[in-house]
């Protein structure tokens, strides 16, 4: 039976559109991160700053994903996706420009990072939604992880890419990066979906907030994506890498690449590990335990004075963290019936936002009050002190043992 899901998984040309259309965004999007982070803090040499940028990014998938959830179950998602990129392509080339001719300023800076997040918002809950129209059920599994794994390749070499890009000036960066999501807008829209029958409901507010009431109705899913709200918000220590990487451990730009590959490395070696052994049970467990390991490594990182320590925490981090990832996604696909799926992701999206950008945020925040390592090592408590909460909160997760157990109605 692998075999054969593996031939299939090979066999889908959408799926293999797909897989490249996220390498591309990916890449781009670790060089971005790069890229922005570093510029802003060599503008600014503040931790508040830092944080900002996560603020201005999570702002526009607050205001907009259950908007976008709601188009992505009545319209075309492909389509959604592929002109959300290419309006998001012309804003990082204005920032390649702006950089070019030295224009940036701070303001300007976090003016022109909004609105690319407004383009990004509109793609999340579409792009969550899109992979069960192109894959059987049977097979999501081993293609969630499949998606990881090649998208994780990407993000360990997007980082050291655009750190050594960034020492001959950000403008190549943008550049490199705008074309990179115009590459994958247009691969999106060659994808082939197979559409499931139903009928969308009329639009209404009713329909509008029907993915929060979905979710409320459904414990597990509930349970898995405020996990990941919350566990994560605390977690979000990689936002002051640039900061680790310039004034703690002294290493450059190209070592902050190193640093925000190190995760990248250790989810891409778990999602192959993934794609090929899926869990079978005790998934719900082991989601648990995944985060307690991501708090932990935290809290390593936080304290850490050597590279090659602070690279083998975030190497934890990122391999727990797929576990996490993919189990959760997962689980809130298969418990979700395909006409609430955008709105549904929609809400996930949000929460996903939460964890991670305003996340960057809290750590700027926290930082700017108490301190880079405090505020590190204090996101590493929190983020298994709410492990431990949830698990009581949410017995039903705890106690999902297969897949197959669950059935979207």
């Amino acid at each position: 039976m692998t075999s054969i899901n593996n031939t299939r998984l090979l066999q889908n040309k959408s799926l293999r559109f797909l897989i490249v259309a996220r390498v591309s965004t990916n890449f781009a999007y670790q060089m971005l991160t790069i890229a922005i982070g570093w510029q802003m803090y060599s503008l600014t040499h503040s931790a508040f700053y830092l944080g900002l940028v996560g603020l201005v990014q999570f702002l526009p998938m607050l205001l907009l994903s259950l908007f976008v959830g709601h188009l992505a179950d009545r319209y075309d998602r492909r389509r959604i996706i592929s002109i959300s990129q290419v309006f998001e392509g012309l804003f990082i080339l204005t920032l390649a420009y702006g950089s070019y001719s030295n224009w940036i300023t701070k303001e300007r800076f976090l003016l022109l990072i909004f609105f690319i997040a407004i383009c990004h918002s509109f793609q999340g809950p579409p792009m969550q939604a899109l992979l069960p129209n192109i894959v059987s059920k049977d097979i999501f599994p081993k293609a969630s992880a499949l998606m990881s794994s090649v998208s994780e390749f990407a993000v360990i070499i997007g980082p050291g890419v655009g750190g050594i890009l960034y020492s001959f000036g950000p403008t190549l960066v943008y550049s490199l990066t705008g074309v990179l999501i115009f590459i994958s807008s247009i691969l999106i829209a060659q994808i082939a979906m197979k559409k499931e029958s139903f009928k969308p409901e009329p639009a209404s507010l009713k329909s509008l907030f029907a993915g929060i009431s979905f979710i409320k109705s459904r414990p597990i899913v509930l349970g898995a994506i405020s996990l990941d709200l919350f566990a994560v918000l605390f977690g979000g220590a990689t936002a002051l890498l640039p900061i680790y990487a310039s004034q703690i451990l002294n290493i450059g730009s190209f070592g902050l690449g190193i640093l925000r590959s190190a995760p990248a490395v250790g989810a891409l070696l778990m999602s192959l590990y993934l794609a090929k052994k899926p869990l079978k049970k005790k998934v719900g467990q082991t989601m648990f335990i995944a985060v307690i390991f991501f708090g932990l490594s935290t809290i390593v990182f936080a304290i850490s004075r050597s590279i090659v320590i602070s690279f083998l925490a975030l190497f934890v981090l990122g391999a727990s963290d797929v576990i996490s990832v993919v189990i959760r996604s997962t689980l809130v696909q298969l418990e979700t019936p395909d006409n609430m799926r955008g709105r549904v992701s929609s809400v996930n999206m949000i929460f996903i936002g939460t964890s991670n950008q305003l996340g960057e945020f809290e750590s700027g925040l926290t930082a700017s009050l108490f301190g880079t390592v405090p505020a590190a090592l204090i996101g590493g408590i929190g983020t298994i002190t709410v492990v431990l909460i949830w698990m009581k909160l949410f017995p039903p997760l705890v106690k999902v043992d297969k897949y197959d157990e669950l059935k979207a109605s």
